[in-house]
């Protein structure tokens, strides 16, 4: 019996040995499949790297962005000519197919506002047309203004070479040269009224020179000799020379306008006043005063009596003659030099 439990206990050792066995063989078959599972863990990122998108997306949306640059094409231009002339003929063409239409719907906007905006519209229209004319005119004005200077020194220049050109001639032929009487002449009162017969005032009235160191141009002719001579005692006078009635427009110049006495800054003044008689600026009033033109009589009158200052120095003695060493009287040419000193 002893036999056979230690028989039977071999058999089953080897049982069990064998059993370890077949164990132990499947263990090393299923080692490949670890392998096999390696390798599948391995072949997931391809297959990740094959799902990503990353390199399909940006071509999307390069077509995309093609798309979107080649849609607004066609927007851009047709929005490219609109300016405010097809706004307004779309607005017109609007209102028109409402009106055609048959459909009477409320106006949003009173019509009160509507035709005032109208008229304003209308108003602003012309009031730029109105002012790109004036600007035309203006400039064309200033251009004819300035050959009219241009053309009036060169007339000035002519005159005074002619003269020495005389004076020359006669001084060869051993004669003397007797220049042209003066045409012009500028009277000044130096006196007040105390004292003064009526006789000379009214003549000094109708020379307009009510106060003292009051100025007026003249034109020499017997008449006005015949006035100066009545209240001569009163005033000193003489013949201005181009620069001495340059100056007194230009330093002491007002007009009359409308009975005020208004100064000469800007030629729009002379032109207003004076411009029937082609005198349109300060040039053509210094131009035809200096030459006693034909519109003498108009231009002087428009000069307002110029107001002078006491001479620098003062006066010498106003009741003596100037050719007793006084100041009333005729000097002349040498009013030239008095007037520099009262401008």
């Amino acid at each position: 019996m002893v036999a056979e439990s230690k028989k039977g206990d071999k058999a089953s050792k080897k049982a069990e040995a064998a059993s370890k066995k077949a164990e132990a063989t499947p263990k090393k078959a299923e080692a490949p499949k670890k392998v096999e599972k390696k390798k599948e863990v391995a072949k997931k990122p391809e297959k990740k790297v094959a799902k990503k998108p990353v390199a399909k997306k940006p071509v999307e949306k390069k077509v995309a962005a093609k798309d979107v640059a080649k849609k607004p094409a066609p927007v851009a231009k047709k929005t490219a000519p609109v300016t405010r002339k097809t706004r307004v003929a779309l607005k017109k063409a609007r209102a028109a197919g409402k009106e055609a239409g048959g459909d009477k719907k409320i106006p949003k906007v009173p019509e009160s506002i509507l035709k005032r905006r109208k008229t304003r519209k209308a108003q602003a229209i012309k009031r730029k047309a109105d002012l790109l004319q004036k600007k035309a005119k203006l400039k064309k004005k200033k251009i004819t203004i300035f050959h009219r200077a241009e053309k009036y020194v060169k007339e000035y220049r002519m005159q005074a070479r002619e003269e020495i050109r005389l004076r020359r001639e006669a001084r060869r032929a051993g004669n003397y040269y007797v220049p042209s009487g003066a045409k012009l002449a500028f009277v000044i009162r130096i006196r007040g009224i105390n004292g003064v017969h009526p006789r000379p005032r009214k003549v000094m009235q109708l020379f307009r020179l009510r106060q003292i160191n009051n100025g007026i141009f003249v034109k020499v002719n017997k008449a006005t000799l015949q006035m100066i001579k009545i209240c001569e005692p009163y005033i000193t006078w003489g013949y201005p020379n181009l620069k001495s009635v340059r100056e007194l427009v230009y330093k002491r110049g007002y007009g009359k306008i409308e009975g005020r006495r208004i100064p000469l800054t800007d030629n729009a003044l002379i032109e207003r006043k004076l411009g029937r008689f082609g005198i349109i600026c300060m040039e053509d009033l210094i131009h035809e005063i200096h030459t006693v033109g034909k519109h003498f009589k108009y231009a002087s009158n428009f000069l307002w009596p110029f107001k002078l200052n006491n001479p620098r120095g003062g006066w010498v003695r106003k009741y003596n003659h100037y050719n007793d060493g006084g100041d009333f009287g005729n000097r002349e040419n040498q009013i030239n030099p008095l007037l520099r000193k009262m401008t």
